[in-house]
C-alpha cells in the first residue's frame, strides 16, 4: 500500500524545504507541533506539539533514513505512545523530494510500507491532502489555513 501525493508550489525548492524542517513552518504545517532531530542518516525525530498527552505531545517519530538538504528526506514513521500500544511495531516509511520545474517547486510525498494492519491508513489518507494544502498555502502567502478543527 503506498499513498502518493504530487503538489506545485510557487517558490524555491529551498523555501519549501525551510518550512518542512523550521520549527515555524512545522507549527503552522503540521498543526503545531515542531520537528525535532539533528537529521543525520540514523538520527530520531519526533514532532512534538498540542496533543493527547498535553503540550509535550509525541504525535509521530522515527528516524532519519536519507537527508539531503533542499531535495530529499526519508524517515520511518511511527505513530505515538499516547495513539497506539503497539506503536513501535507500526512503522511506515515517508519520503519527501522536491524539484524545480521552471519557477515552481514540486512537492512529492510518499508514504508507504504500510503493514497490513496498520490501524491508521485510513485516516492517513485522508490527512495527507490536508497537510500537502497546508505546505502549500504556508510557503506561498505565509497564512496558516483553518480546517476548522
Amino acid at each position: 500500500m503506498e499513498l502518493t501525493y504530487v503538489t506545485y508550489i510557487g517558490a524555491k525548492p529551498e523555501e519549501v524545504w525551510n518550512a518542512l524542517i523550521s520549527p515555524e513552518g512545522t507549527k503552522a504545517i503540521f498543526f503545531g507541533t515542531v520537528l525535532q532531530s539533528t537529521f543525520e542518516i540514523g538520527a530520531p525525530y519526533e514532532y512534538v506539539g498540542p496533543g493527547a498527552a498535553g503540550e509535550e505531545t509525541v504525535h509521530v517519530y522515527g528516524k532519519i533514513l536519507a537527508f539531503e538538504p533542499y531535495r530529499f528526506m526519508s524517515y520511518t514513521e511511527h505513530p505515538g505512545p499516547a495513539y497506539n500500544e503497539r506503536h513501535a511495531e507500526l512503522e511506515t516509511r515517508v519520503s519527501v523530494t522536491l524539484e524545480t520545474v521552471g519557477s515552481c517547486t514540486r512537492l512529492t510525498l510518499v508514504n508507504d510500507q504500510w503493514p497490513a494492519d496498520h490501524p491508521s491508513y485510513e485516516r492517513t489518507k485522508d490527512s495527507w491532502p490536508y497537510i500537502m494544502s497546508s505546505i502549500k498555502t504556508y510557503v506561498e502567502t505565509g497564512k496558516t489555513l483553518d480546517y476548522g478543527w
